[in-house]
């Protein structure tokens, strides 16, 4: 039997996977281990290969066939747009891609105004604005604080991801539009899922089990 390899997003993303898998009695103790510097977890007994990326390379790996399975945002799905297929809404690390601004710049986006937009998502950006808006945009990719943009007056308005809102109102910038809902998703690569039917299909579906169990 070959190993089925999972690549999980470093950190939360990654601990709540792991507490998930195990109550389906999938567990990997070398992942427990504190100090541990190796980049590849083994479970020899049920034959999976687990290892830790940062979000933005989960779908390539898994694309790649580097790894079978990837636990990622669906920001990243949508941002990287990489050919995998997305299977299963995990439950978690639920939040909101929005556009978001000063109150005034309600007015640009109502009369659909050439505006500059700054975003870590450039192509989340470009898709919301141009096919679903269809408002011409300037789009400025950036990696830091996207709420100091429309602060300092880089741009009118940023699109974020949105948790709480609460950095937003300390900075007195509100929600104006919601571009999507988001939260963690199971991944797989295509031909995994042809070869592996049988296994990632069980998964899959134990998995499910779990998110239902946790929504009622």
């Amino acid at each position: 039997m070959n190993y089925l390899t999972f690549a999980l997003t470093k950190g939360r993303l990654a601990k709540k996977t792991l507490e998930m898998l195990e109550s389906l009695g999938i567990t990997c103790e070398e992942m427990k281990e504190k100090d541990s510097r190796k980049l590849i977890f083994v479970n020899e007994e049920l034959k999976l290969k687990f290892f830790l990326a940062k979000g933005p390379d989960v779908p390539t790996y898994v694309e790649y066939g580097a790894a079978d399975i990837g636990v990622v945002g669906r920001d990243t799905i949508v941002e990287e747009n990489r050919k995998v297929h997305e299977v299963l809404d995990l439950g978690f690390g639920k939040c909101r891609m929005c556009v978001c601004g000063h109150e005034d710049a309600r007015e640009l986006l109502k009369h659909r105004e050439l505006i500059r937009v700054a975003t870590k998502y450039p192509n989340i950006a470009k898709d919301y604005f141009y096919n679903k808006r269809h408002q011409t945009v300037e789009i400025i990719k950036m990696n830091g604080s996207i709420e100091l943009a429309p602060i300092v007056g880089l741009s009118e308005v940023i699109v974020d991801i949105v948790e709480t809102g609460s950095t937003l109102r300390e900075n007195g910038l509100v929600v104006l539009e919601e571009v999507c809902p988001l939260s963690a998703r199971m991944i797989v690569n295509p031909v995994s899922m042809r070869m592996e039917n049988e296994r990632v299909k069980e998964l899959i579906g134990g998995l499910r089990n779990v998110v239902a169990e946790a929504d009622t």
